[in-house]
């Protein structure tokens, strides 16, 4: 199909009758087993597109046929549409309206299990579209670690906007009938933002396979260099979809998170920016949590179809197993995968998903079937380690508890939320906990921590305190950088350093006329 075209329509999908489930269908290789601080409801009636626009205006991606008839010798046959599961998404560039559109409509065919919200508002006042997914999708459940994909952050990187409109598209239709995804439904409260930058997708009229002026938003700011960084003061006005991106983080216990991208094929891991304190000086920026990062970069990378084999992209440099750290690619000042990870407790990965950032519709399908495995598998990764509560002798949670492992302490402490739940993805292995509670002391424990994903849950622990004698307060980091600058290191090493950022600046210049992704 010409890039360019009018979407179609959704169409009966006679193709989806009797298709063998997923687990059969990706193989051994995608890992599958048929094995059998959230904050209030959502007012959904007021934030639905339906209260913005008519419903099956002209052009709209949802067929709302009953029936389909066919002419023969005699008259005409005419089917009933027995199953709304029976109509599927075509594969095509979808408009800012019709993804609205679509996603109101999955919500009225499937109200039991997702949700529909707007959470803000772009520049030029196009909705920041988000679906949620399970079984109780209005609000967070206490024991149900929350999910995320965000999509088109760069407007015109745009096969991620497309990849997570089919994968609702799967989700819903294979509930009940595929195991994986059934338990995915049950176990994990998933959320889906196609689009972050819609301004620019509409604004991308060039479809380039490096570079357009769409990648930004409507105010020429690049979304992914817009996020408090921990590193460096990078003083940037904060954008509008930015803004509501960090809240939504505050207002949910997100756990796993990634962040859909174009341009490249790789899998890259936090840190993307560094100093010596996380080891710069040897390219690489090591977080505390760098052996989680590299199972999670890698559990993506060897699901798909080819992104594992690390040179799918001539123009692009060779990354081992598909993956690399985001400061040894290149390094990036404010970006998201960052914020979340100190800021928002959550883990989050950036996946660029094409060698071109916006391909021809025609190639979307194969898109599709090279992602699909990945996206499941990556999904269930949510369920690693440990999770639970911390309370008090009468079974009351306490907020604001510090619950971590020994030798993996973050910067920015990673708390209990407003239902004393806490969520820590740790590889198996034997760890040691340490609980504190606000002018309670410590709890120490140790625990064995067995492959979550396989059976959709953490292991869960909770800590209970005797005694709590201070009442915990709002104990959040302050958005500013956390790690030592640059000038307390000695003198010694500061010519090496100049050096290296001379060579920074020089390569990111060269990076920039390749087109960043």
């Amino acid at each position: 199909m010409r890039v360019g075209a009018r979407p179609g329509l959704l169409l009966p999908a006679t193709r989806r009758v009797g298709r063998a489930p997923v687990s059969a269908r990706a193989g051994q290789r995608a890992g599958f087993s048929p094995a059998s601080r959230g904050k209030g409801r959502w007012d959904e009636e007021a934030l639905s597109p339906g209260s913005r626009r008519a419903r099956g205006e002209r052009g709209s991606p949802v067929s709302h046929g009953v029936s389909v008839c066919f002419q023969e010798a005699g008259g005409s046959l005419c089917l009933a549409l027995l199953l709304p599961a029976l109509l599927g998404l075509e594969f095509s560039y979808h408009r800012s309206e019709q993804l609205g559109t679509f996603l109101e409509e999955v919500h009225r065919r499937h109200p039991s299990i997702t949700a529909l919200r707007s959470v803000g508002r772009s520049v030029a006042g196009r909705d920041l579209w988000v679906l949620v997914l399970g079984r109780f999708p209005t609000q967070h459940t206490i024991g149900i670690p929350e999910f995320k994909y965000i999509a088109n952050m760069h407007g015109d990187e745009t096969v991620g906007r497309e990849l997570l409109l089919h994968l609702i598209d799967f989700l819903v239709t294979n509930d009940q009938s595929d195991p994986v995804v059934t338990k995915l439904i049950d176990s994990t409260r998933i959320h889906i933002m196609p689009s972050m930058n819609p301004d620019g997708f509409e604004a991308t009229t060039v479809h380039d396979c490096y570079y357009s002026e769409g990648r930004f938003n409507k105010n020429g700011k690049d979304l992914n260099r817009n996020f408090p960084d921990v590193f460096n003061s990078n003083n940037v006005t904060i954008q509008p979809e930015t803004q509501a991106v960090i809240n939504w983080i505050k207002n949910e216990t997100f756990v796993l998170s990634a962040n859909l991208h174009g341009g490249a094929l790789v899998a890259s891991y936090t840190f993307d920016n560094g100093n010596p304190a996380t080891g710069s000086l040897q390219g690489y920026s090591r977080s505390q949590d760098d052996d989680v990062f590299i199972h999670l970069a890698k559990t993506y990378s060897s699901n798909h179809a080819s992104m594992y084999k690390g040179n799918e992209c001539g123009n692009k440099p060779v990354f081992p197993y598909g993956i690399t750290n985001g400061y040894a690619w290149y390094q990036l000042q404010g970006g998201m995968q960052d914020y979340n990870y100190i800021w928002g407790q959550c883990f989050e990965i950036t996946l660029e998903l094409s060698c071109c950032k916006y391909p021809p519709a025609s190639q979307l399908q194969a898109f599709w079937n090279d992602n699909k495995a990945a996206l499941i598998e990556y999904i269930k990764q949510v369920h690693l380690g440990i999770k639970g509560q911390v309370l008090d002798r009468h079974g009351q949670p306490i907020p604001n508890v510090i619950v971590e492992a020994k030798g993996r302490e973050h910067i920015c402490p990673y708390r209990t939320n407003q239902h004393g739940e806490y969520y820590l993805l740790l590889l198996p292995g034997s760890y040691v906990l340490n609980a504190t509670a606000p002018g309670s002391g410590s709890i120490l424990k140790t625990l064995l921590v067995p492959n979550g994903p396989e059976n959709f849950s953490a292991l869960k622990y909770d800590f209970v305190f005797s005694e709590v004698s201070t009442i915990a307060r709002d104990a959040s980091c302050p958005t500013k950088p956390l790690y030592p600058d640059f000038e307390t290191i000695s003198a010694a090493v500061k010519p090496t350093l100049h050096f290296l950022a001379l060579m920074t600046v020089l390569y990111t210049v060269f990076k920039e006329e390749l087109g960043e992704t």
